[in-house]
């Protein structure tokens, strides 16, 4: 069992930060990564989505199949590398997120063999599964990313970070989230985004 589950939606720079730094805070201090679904599609049924979303959106949802399909073979260490190649093309070098991008994606990360999770709509039961895992351990009102730390009984959305940070603040900021993980009485801290 890991001891952190990722819940992402692949069309979110915020939830891109926010992996790369658990990705490096997981490196320092020894923990292992589950990568799940967090589908913003589903968070938005029945809401008109702008133009300018839906590409991006659908785009997310074949990445979601994959990420699932992977999980399901106990290939988690698979959907990281998938979700770095995409991540990297999209909220790093800039390209749009679409179809092509994610099957290029999966190519790069070598996960060729279960690539055609991308188009089997059997998949969206598992990634909806996921989503509202995350969902219930951490809602309502919350969005891309949610973190699960097993054995804390629940999740949090966020962080949301304006950057990655260095290793050294990112695991201080991570050593600061643990006991609101675990505090029974802790629900919410923020503020607004400029």
């Amino acid at each position: 069992m890991a001891d952190v589950t990722f819940h992402f939606d692949p069309v979110c720079p915020w939830t891109w930060r926010a992996s790369r730094w658990l990705v490096n805070v997981a490196d320092a201090r020894g923990l292992t990564i589950e990568w799940r679904s967090f589908s913003l599609a589903v968070l938005n049924e029945g809401k008109e989505i702008p133009e300018a979303y839906r590409e991006p959106m659908a785009a997310s949802s074949r990445a979601l199949r994959l990420v699932e399909a992977l999980h399901a073979k106990g290939r988690d260490k698979d959907a990281a590398a998938f979700y770095t190649e995409l991540g990297t093309r999209v909220h790093k070098d800039g390209a749009p997120l679409t179809g092509e991008v994610v099957a290029e994606a999966a190519e790069a990360a070598g996960v060729v063999d279960a690539a055609s999770a991308l188009d089997d709509a059997s998949w969206d039961a598992a990634v909806r599964a996921a989503h509202d895992r995350a969902f219930s351990s951490a809602g309502p009102d919350i969005g891309s990313p949610v973190v699960i730390l097993e054995g804390a009984g629940r999740g949090l959305h966020g962080p949301i970070l304006s950057e990655i940070p260095g290793v050294e603040d990112g695991v201080r900021l991570w050593d600061s989230l643990v006991p609101l993980f675990r505090s029974p009485i802790f629900f919410e801290v923020k503020r607004g985004r400029p």
